[in-house]
């Protein structure tokens, strides 16, 4: 889909220069930013994914994982 938008002068520089160094187009590079920017802004995305990923490996606990975490956490500098 095409749109059209206002953005700053200097955003737009800094764009185009991060386009030309990554050797990608400004749509993509434009396109990649508005998605991390929807990403971090609709947390209940997030969590739904998560809840749905979860719901396919089911809730049963695994006592390998457990027993791993806790050695982690043992071992970890908090």
């Amino acid at each position: 889909m095409k749109t059209a938008v206002s953005i700053p002068d200097q955003v737009f520089e800094q764009a185009e220069r991060l386009a030309r160094r990554t050797r990608k187009s400004r749509s993509h590079v434009f396109s990649n930013a508005l998605r991390e920017y929807v990403g971090r802004h609709a947390p209940d995305e997030v969590t739904e994914a998560m809840n749905r990923v979860c719901d396919q490996v089911g809730a049963q606990p695994d006592r390998f994982v457990g027993r791993a975490a806790r050695q982690t956490l043992e071992h970890s500098e908090w």
